[in-house]
């Protein structure tokens, strides 16, 4: 089983609200934030701090928070579409509210029982994975998540030993950000939470660190 407590932030989205009804059908009691039920705000850090004060004893979190564009319409095509409000905006989102969570929810992170922490990142986001370009802003905004939570990684292992800190890559979900990319062949928020939790029960502390997809396949960083 992949977890008996777990928190889901950003439990209203698509995938977030799959990830809860997924684990509570395997028996997992389950607590939520989002910013629609909530008011959380995962880019300003006194409410996460304020939102996880308090938090019980969990040994999953699944962080289910992030946005395609949040100050666009769509992603950049070329060079001549980058700026900075929107590669700042998806950093805050993407990148840093993720791992302001980790930063507030260490203290209760147990040093001698399995704890996971899950944030969903991209495949966009790999470098070495990237040969189409455009997209800057999403693309940063993911591999700067990616750096940051294999960076907290090193530094949990020194003293949690079995504590994991994965991201990964749930496949293109049919949700309200990917309506508009009927190319991409998509599967439903359903599906993908399965796939998620069975392949982060199947997680060692050896893969703390990594970007796996949905199926526990690596991904170039």
């Amino acid at each position: 089983m992949a977890a008996d407590r777990a928190l889901v932030v950003g439990a209203s989205g698509g995938i977030g609200a799959a990830l809860v009804r997924e684990l509570t059908g395997r028996g997992c009691t389950v607590a939520t934030l989002s910013r629609r039920q909530d008011g959380f705000d995962i880019t300003d850090e006194d409410s996460v701090a304020s939102a996880l004060d308090g938090i019980g004893p969990v040994d999953l979190v699944i962080v289910a928070t992030g946005a395609l564009t949040c100050t666009r319409d769509a992603p950049e095509k070329s060079l001549s579409d980058l700026g900075a409000p929107e590669l700042m905006a998806q950093i805050a989102l993407n990148a840093l509210g993720p791992a302001l969570v980790l930063k507030h929810l260490k203290p209760a992170i147990p040093r001698k029982a399995r704890f996971v922490f899950a944030v969903l990142s991209a495949r966009v986001g790999s470098i070495g994975d990237n040969g189409l370009g455009g997209w800057y802003s999403y693309r940063t905004s993911k591999a700067a998540l990616n750096a940051l939570i294999h960076g907290a990684a090193v530094e949990l292992a020194r003293t949690h030993r079995q504590a994991i800190a994965i991201c990964l890559h749930p496949g293109t979900v049919s949700t309200s950000f990917t309506a508009d990319y009927p190319e991409h062949e998509k599967v439903t928020p359903d599906t993908a939470a399965r796939n998620l939790i069975d392949t982060i029960g199947g997680l060692t502390t050896r893969d703390s660190g990594g970007f796996r997809d949905y199926a526990g396949r690596e991904i170039p960083w």
